[in-house]
């Protein structure tokens, strides 16, 4: 034969290819003399089955709270945007996410305060929480956690559903293409407008929880107790007599807390390939996390030197002083220094603080059957 057979090609050629031809299988690659054999370990995959098992309990979650979410909503009856029903799911929700996250994060706030006034009073947090338990007890840690709790419960449901009411409100009297080129301008305006009105309700509380924190022992027992002494000795103007400062720490932490958020999770969205409504329900109330934690380290910078005079004048003004000249006693006291006291754990307060916030506000606007906040598309263009 002038050709060579098939077979002669076959034993020859360890690779083949071509028409109906088959490639050769590599040889497996020879396990190092350091790797353990899979067979005898029964833990080698513990990894592959938690993400596994991980995998199951999101789904599973997941659908839960789809389930949850409809029976809800059947109850509820008939939801629509910017309905009195959506305003009001949207000052639940803040309700929630204002209360429940401040009251958790007590510890930390008490021992900020404390140093706000008394910079030389602790080192660190485990420090003073060391000397506050061993001096107050267990519970001596959560000082101040009912003015807290009903304080910022009051204050989150008028800034989420002031924020929802208002930035609708602005946003029509700007129009569609307004709205969208000068979103940023909205977010801003709708958010100090809403922190105005909150602030009047938590001031009170406010007044309580700084003095509770700030005394040591705690002047009052508790938010009836301490509610009453001090309109008892100052009248019912002691509840108000830090408003200003508070709108002063206050309004420009929300201003950047909604619209820095606002911005983060339209960037978030914009980098991720495809649309915010290609992602899952709980996969976007992740964003909001991020988007929350990121915008409340920015919050925390741009409102400590007002938070530090806040815990000073309510710790330190005497009845009858004058608002501009207690400002300027506690500042030639401290000095531009002293109005960054505290401010790490501010920062980290205050980024867990507001990124579980938004997590929470958004979950509950999923469970009510709205979307979540932020990373909209812009309106359709006109042709």
């Amino acid at each position: 034969m002038m050709f060579p057979s098939q077979s002669t090609l076959d034993n020859t050629f360890a690779a083949r290819a071509g028409f109906g031809l088959s490639m050769a299988q590599p040889a497996p690659e020879k396990p190092s003399k350091y790797q353990a054999r899979q067979d005898l370990y029964s833990a080698w995959s513990a990894v592959d089955d938690v993400k596994s098992k991980a995998g199951q309990l999101s789904k599973e979650a997941a659908r839960e709270l789809e389930i949850a979410s409809q029976k809800a909503q059947s109850k509820a009856g008939k939801l629509e945007m910017y309905s009195t029903k959506y305003y009001l799911a949207c000052i639940t929700g803040g309700l929630l996410a204002c209360g429940l996250t401040h009251t958790a994060v007590t510890p930390l706030d008490l021992v900020k305060c404390r140093r706000q006034v008394d910079s030389k009073l602790y080192k660190g947090n485990f420090e003073a929480w060391g000397k506050i338990a061993r001096a107050e007890g267990v519970r001596g840690i959560y000082t101040g956690w009912g003015p807290t709790f009903w304080g910022y419960s009051a204050q989150g449901a008028f800034k989420y559903g002031g924020y929802e009411y208002f930035k609708k409100t602005y946003s029509d009297l700007a129009g569609p293409d307004y709205a969208h080129r000068y979103n940023t301008w909205i977010y801003l305006a709708a958010s100090a407008s809403a922190e105005f009105i909150a602030d009047v309700a938590l001031c009170p509380f406010e007044a309580v929880k700084v003095r509770m924190q700030t005394t040591i022992p705690p002047f009052a027992s508790g938010t009836v107790n301490g509610l009453s002494q001090i309109t008892g000795k100052e009248g019912f103007g002691g509840l108000y007599k830090g408003l200003y400062p508070l709108w002063g720490r206050q309004i420009p932490y929300t201003m950047m807390k909604f619209a820095s958020f606002e911005t983060i999770v339209a960037m978030i969205y914009d980098y991720l390939p495809g649309t915010k409504d290609d992602y899952s329900k709980p996969a976007q109330a992740g964003v909001s996390f991020t988007g929350g934690y990121l915008a409340g380290i920015l919050c925390a910078v741009v409102s400590h030197p007002a938070d530090v005079m806040v815990s000073k004048l309510n710790a330190v003004r005497q009845p009858g002083e004058a608002f501009g000249a207690v400002i300027s006693r506690i500042y030639a006291d401290i000095g531009f220094a002293g109005l960054w006291n505290g401010l790490p754990v501010r920062i980290v307060m205050i980024g867990t603080l507001t990124g579980l916030q938004w997590m929470i506000y958004d979950y509950f606007k999923i469970y009510m059957g709205f979307p979540t906040t932020g990373g909209t598309a812009p309106p359709a263009e006109k042709k």
